[in-house]
């Protein structure tokens, strides 16, 4: 391709030969949203572009991959689709789904919605939050100014910038930054403890129910430590129109404390909620994001020298494995290996360990022979071999990393890893797939307690 990507998103523009920049649609401190068609279809789509460098100063980067993998994992009719991520040398792009009926809070800020529009948009959020659990998801920024309407007048929830996924939790399995907007946030949220983030995204939805119905918060005060107090004891009172259904339910949606909170399954089950609800089929829908390139495009993030999609670099087809000095070694000891102590489910850990006195390309070898057997995607790079799976789990595609480790050019460590899906299909791939396909080449195991006491002799 000898057309270079466009150094500005000016009305016209051509980029990566591949879509029409239009209007602008809005822009942030980073991003600038742009409407555009594709040059091969005709879609609109909607082109958000990320300033790389501005995003990398401020140590933001790490927040626009965590987007990318939330919105690759969610394919749901409520939710705005990632169709592509692009790069050049200076800007990254999204191509999403062009959402034409505006943002929901322009629909509220007009006055309060009657009872069965309300109930309607409602039901479509939960709809779509429920899924986004399933799949190990929480948005944690849940408000009308980040939930569009398509020009059916269905709901779409996006912008999962400050979204978490379940791996990011802490050892005590809660999340613990303080994230979202003040008057849609949790107390727990607020008061900066440890939270659920299923709990917590629940209570936004409450929030933004009462929004719906009342045309106005439940918690405000000009003062904000004031609306804080509030917040922390769920001190609001319902307009006197509200349906004592409505009244019973936003009581135990908001609910301070998020051990005694309704979830989402009983929520579902209420009455007034399921009044004409249609429910989708939850069938999750396979990964569609394009990465034309053998390259992840968290790789092409990083790369300070990537150009347009078809000019990224090539693979190289040597795999370099990563040397250690005298300090890795012994912290690979068992003797010094400190998880246990933090661990509550010491029966399996996501991460397990193996030696080899195979060379890197016979495990390199072998783990592609793995790989094949399990319907995975392989990329390697730089010592580290990569699984994607093709198939939807529950917490969507299981994602593996092998990492090699080179001790002497004869002896190698390599550390296995779970990076995103269901912790139980790991678990089955690694005792059914993984170990009785490497026995030929490992040494010892190293992880649980299981796999420490398995010695198998090459």
């Amino acid at each position: 391709m000898s057309t270079k990507c466009a150094k500005t998103e000016k009305k016209g523009t051509i980029l990566m030969q591949k879509y029409e920049i239009g209007k602008l649609l809005g822009q942030g401190t980073f991003a600038k949203v742009y409407h555009a068609r594709n040059l091969k279809t005709g879609q609109s789509v909607a082109v958000k572009v990320i300033d790389k460098e501005k995003v990398m100063k401020v140590g933001l980067i790490d927040q626009i991959k965590r987007e990318i993998s939330v919105m690759k994992l969610i394919r749901h009719p409520n939710v705005v689709e990632l169709y592509e991520v692009m790069a050049s040398k200076t800007k990254i792009y999204f191509a999403m789904e062009y959402v034409r009926g505006g943002e929901l809070f322009n629909k509220v800020a007009r006055g309060r919605l009657k009872e069965s529009a309300a109930r309607k948009y409602f039901q479509q959020l939960i709809a779509s939050v429920d899924f986004c659990h399933s799949r190990g998801v929480y948005h944690r920024d849940l408000k009308p100014e980040n939930i569009l309407l398509d020009e059916n007048g269905d709901l779409k929830v996006s912008d999962f910038g400050l979204s978490a996924l379940f791996e990011s939790k802490r050892q005590d399995g809660l999340l613990h930054t303080t994230c979202g907007t003040p008057a849609y946030a949790a107390p727990e949220v607020i008061n900066k403890r440890g939270y659920d983030g299923e709990k917590a995204d629940i209570w936004s939805c409450g929030v933004i129910l009462f929004v719906l119905l009342a045309g106005y918060l439940p918690f405000h005060d000009s003062n904000l430590m004031e609306m804080y107090k509030k917040i922390s004891k769920g001190e609001f009172k319902c307009p006197e129109y509200f349906p004592p259904e409505v009244k019973k339910l936003l009581s135990r949606i908001l609910d301070p404390n998020p051990c005694s909170r309704i979830t989402l399954a009983k929520l579902m089950e209420n009455h007034w909620f399921k009044r004409g609800y249609k429910q989708i089929d939850k069938t999750p829908i396979l990964d569609q994001v394009q990465d034309n390139s053998p390259r992840s495009i968290f790789d092409i993030v990083d790369d300070s020298d990537a150009e347009c999609s078809s000019g990224r670099k090539e693979q190289s087809s040597t795999m370099k494995p990563t040397c250690l000095n005298a300090f890795d070694i012994i912290s690979l000891s068992p003797g010094f290996d400190l998880s246990s102590l933090f661990e509550k489910d010491k029966s399996y850990r996501s991460e397990a360990r193996f030696t080899t006195q195979k060379p890197a390309s016979t495990i390199v070898s072998k783990l592609e022979e793995v790989a094949s057997m399990g319907s995975f995607k392989v990329k390697k790079k730089d010592g580290m071999v990569k699984m994607q799976g093709s198939k939807e789990g529950r917490k969507g595609q299981l994602a593996i990393d092998a990492e090699i480790f080179e001790i002497t050019p004869t002896f190698h460590v390599v550390e296995v890893s779970k990076k995103s899906g269901d912790t139980a299909e790991y678990r089955k791939f690694c005792d059914q797939g993984l170990k009785p396909s490497l026995k030929d080449i490992v040494w010892t195991w190293q992880g649980s307690e299981q796999q420490e006491n398995q010695k198998i002799k090459p």
